[in-house]
């Protein structure tokens, strides 16, 4: 052995002093056995244990690659591993229920508060006054020429004679208006003719104007059909008209020269 340990050197010291090897030839066996301590009898026991494993242990015994074999991958798995590999198959069961879950349907209270609102619809309005279009106006005069063209250079083709009457101006060229009446004859017209003044016709013959806007209110007064009246405050329904002395409220639909969703204070 080229690795001696001090005990056994100790050992074959006390051995030599002893005359159990002399001469160089060899003693008893069993009186050095005796002989040496048993700290040399410990080391040369486990020595000789070693070296009968490495030359009689099985191959396979040295080997780490064996553990894998089919036979012996169930005797080396471990509890743990067992466990993890039996806990790992309910995932999937719990993935598809979760994706198998509807979604809760939005509130339609909630959808209805992102709707953007309807657009407002853009008023027409006359190049030259920058005034809505259609708009009603009245009659200055006693009598206004209605023209084929926006100047005096055309020829009249209609001429209004009831200081007044109401008219609706439906174009726009510098001084010049397109107007119509309620039959919807008329043409264009100096706007020096013409009056912010609202007025209105009446439709039918014999309509009541009541104190209040309310068919079950008293009868003020009564007005025959095509009278020239003066326009007052309108609502959704009805509007206040004054003429002859009388003043009441008559339904919107009674009267020409108001817009049927016009409002007037």
């Amino acid at each position: 052995m080229a690795h001696i340990s001090p005990s056994l050197r100790r050992a074959i010291g006390t051995a030599k002093r002893n005359r159990f090897v002399h001469g160089g030839e060899r003693t008893d066996l069993g009186a050095i056995w005796r002989g040496i301590g048993w700290p040399a009898r410990t080391v040369l026991g486990a020595g000789a244990v070693a070296i009968a494993f490495a030359v009689f242990a099985p191959a396979h015994a040295l080997s780490n690659d064996d553990g894998a074999t089919p036979e012996n991958a169930a005797a080396m798995t471990s509890p743990a591993a067992t466990a993890s590999s039996d806990a790992a198959p309910p995932a999937a069961p719990v993935q598809a229920a979760l994706a198998e879950s509807p979604r809760p349907a939005a509130r339609p209270t909630q959808l209805a508060a992102v709707q953007p609102a309807a657009p407002v619809a853009e008023v027409a309005r006359g190049p030259v006054t920058r005034l809505p279009l259609p708009r009603f106006v009245s009659l200055k005069g006693d009598e206004g020429n209605a023209r084929r063209g926006p100047s005096l250079s055309h020829r009249i083709d209609w001429v209004f004679r009831h200081a007044g009457m109401p008219l609706r101006v439906v174009g726009e060229f510098g001084h010049w208006r397109r107007v119509e009446d309620r039959d919807g004859a008329g043409g264009w017209v100096h706007y020096r003719l013409l009056s912010g003044v609202r007025t209105a016709i009446v439709q039918a013959d014999m309509v009541e104007l009541r104190a209040r806007p309310d068919l079950n209110a008293g009868v003020i007064a009564m007005a025959e059909g095509g009278a020239i009246v003066r326009l007052g405050e309108c609502e959704p329904d009805w509007c206040r008209i004054s003429g002859g002395g009388a003043k009441g409220w008559v339904p919107k639909s009674a009267i020409w020269g108001v817009d049927a969703a016009e409002v007037r204070d």
